[in-house]
């Protein structure tokens, strides 16, 4: 026996419940399945257990994409604000962190409870866990061949986000069904992830792993390049924390990133200043700026005794040491990989996608939404924002 319903949405994380309960809001038949035996494993983990479901300052301006203006109807469609009122319809507490991150005051569980609430105030079927094996189109709209028997639907949206973290159950499978009907991909590749170095090159920073600080990073040129005012965390393989996060999606094989250790100020001219009469260690004046052992290993790679005096340097040789503070260049080796990526940059080419409703212009009825399409957003609750934006869109347009 084959169940017949309006919609199927594939895909039940963040997009597709919000897409599914809007359009069963809306008086649609509607089914979400899922592979996954646990509901929304993505939403749990994120913003350490807390969600960072959103961000107040969420516009175009933070997204990546090859078609960087599709996303602008669907922003202003959903908004932060429109979704902070869901939120507080359920009496979900929450805060806001720095730079407009919202998060739960609590669980990440009390999103994923809202979502599925949504969900069942539009009589949502759920096919849960439930592996869809094939997709056909016909005259009649799709038939899914899946492990729990034979469904058909008018239209279907595929909502089954990227390749990050496949641990979690993360595939490649969105991109698969957009490549069946003939739409273009953009080259997917980790993004929001660390980055490695050669272990030769990094060796002599290895001991610093755990020590942080803000810096100002930055790496490409015009639009294509990024940079950012964030915190620099050590590893034990490379570099992560906010600030190389955010530079990985920016980042291309080959291209070096450029590290200002002390933003916002003038090292050459702090230190010129300090020079005369002073019996101060360089490693004293670096370890006010840095954690203590970062100013030890930072002058020693520098070939800087420890020891080292201000009043004993020449003043181009604190010139040259303050610019490799302001311009520390270095060249990754790679990336951790989509198991340490939060998300993936690339996906389907919006540019065969129509921005309004999120369908596919050359397959009538078949939609994407969420992180399987070519929009990636910044860290900090932009993913997010994007995947209640365009799940609304989709499920209204059904």
């Amino acid at each position: 026996m084959s169940d017949f319903f309006d919609v199927a949405v594939i895909g039940a994380g963040a997009a597709g419940m919000m897409c599914a309960a809007v359009a069963g809001q809306r008086g649609l038949r509607v089914v979400l399945i899922d592979h996954a035996a646990k509901l929304a494993e993505k939403i749990r983990i994120s913003g350490g257990g807390r969600c960072n479901f959103t961000n107040v300052g969420t516009g175009p301006a933070n997204f990546l994409s090859e078609n960087p203006h599709f996303c602008r109807s669907a922003l202003a469609g959903y908004t932060p604000r429109d979704f902070l009122g869901l939120v507080r319809s359920h009496r979900i507490a929450w805060h806001e962190k720095h730079r407009g991150q919202l998060f739960c005051d609590e669980s990440s569980e009390a999103i994923i409870d809202m979502l599925r609430a949504e969900c069942g105030q539009g009589a949502v079927a759920w096919r849960m866990p439930c592996e869809v094996r094939e997709i056909a189109r016909g005259d009649a709209g799709y038939a899914l061949r899946t492990s729990l028997g034979q469904l058909h639907a008018a239209k279907l949206a595929i909502a089954t986000g990227g390749m990050a973290i496949p641990q979690l159950g993360a595939t490649d499978f969105g991109l698969k069904v957009a490549r069946q009907f003939g739409l273009k991909v953009v080259e997917p590749r980790p993004a929001l992830v660390p980055l490695t170095f050669d272990a030769a090159q990094w060796q002599p920073f290895a001991e610093l792993s755990g020590a942080a600080l803000e810096v100002d990073l930055q790496t490409g040129q015009g639009k294509a390049g990024g940079r950012f005012l964030e915190d620099l965390l050590f590893t034990h393989r490379g570099l992560s924390g906010p600030a190389i996060l955010q530079i990985s999606s920016y980042w291309n094989p080959g291209q070096p990133i450029e590290i200002d250790l002390a933003p916002e100020r003038d090292m050459a001219e702090a230190l010129l200043a300090l020079k005369p009469g002073s019996r101060q260690q360089l490693q004293t004046v670096l370890s006010e700026l840095w954690p203590r052992r970062l100013a030890e290993t930072w002058l020693r790679v520098a070939g800087v005794g420890a020891g080292a005096k201000l009043a004993d340097l020449p003043d181009k040789a604190l010139r040259a040491l303050a610019e490799r503070i302001h311009r520390w260049r270095l060249v990754p080796t790679g990336t951790a990989g989509y198991k340490k990526a939060e998300v993936m940059r690339g996906g389907v080419d919006t540019r065969g996608l129509d921005q309004k409703s999120m369908q596919a212009r050359a397959v009538p009825g078949l939609h994407f939404i969420g992180e399987a399409v070519d929009v990636t957003g910044w860290l900090g609750g932009y993913n997010f924002q994007w995947a209640w934006a365009s799940g609304v869109a989709c499920g209204r347009a059904l």
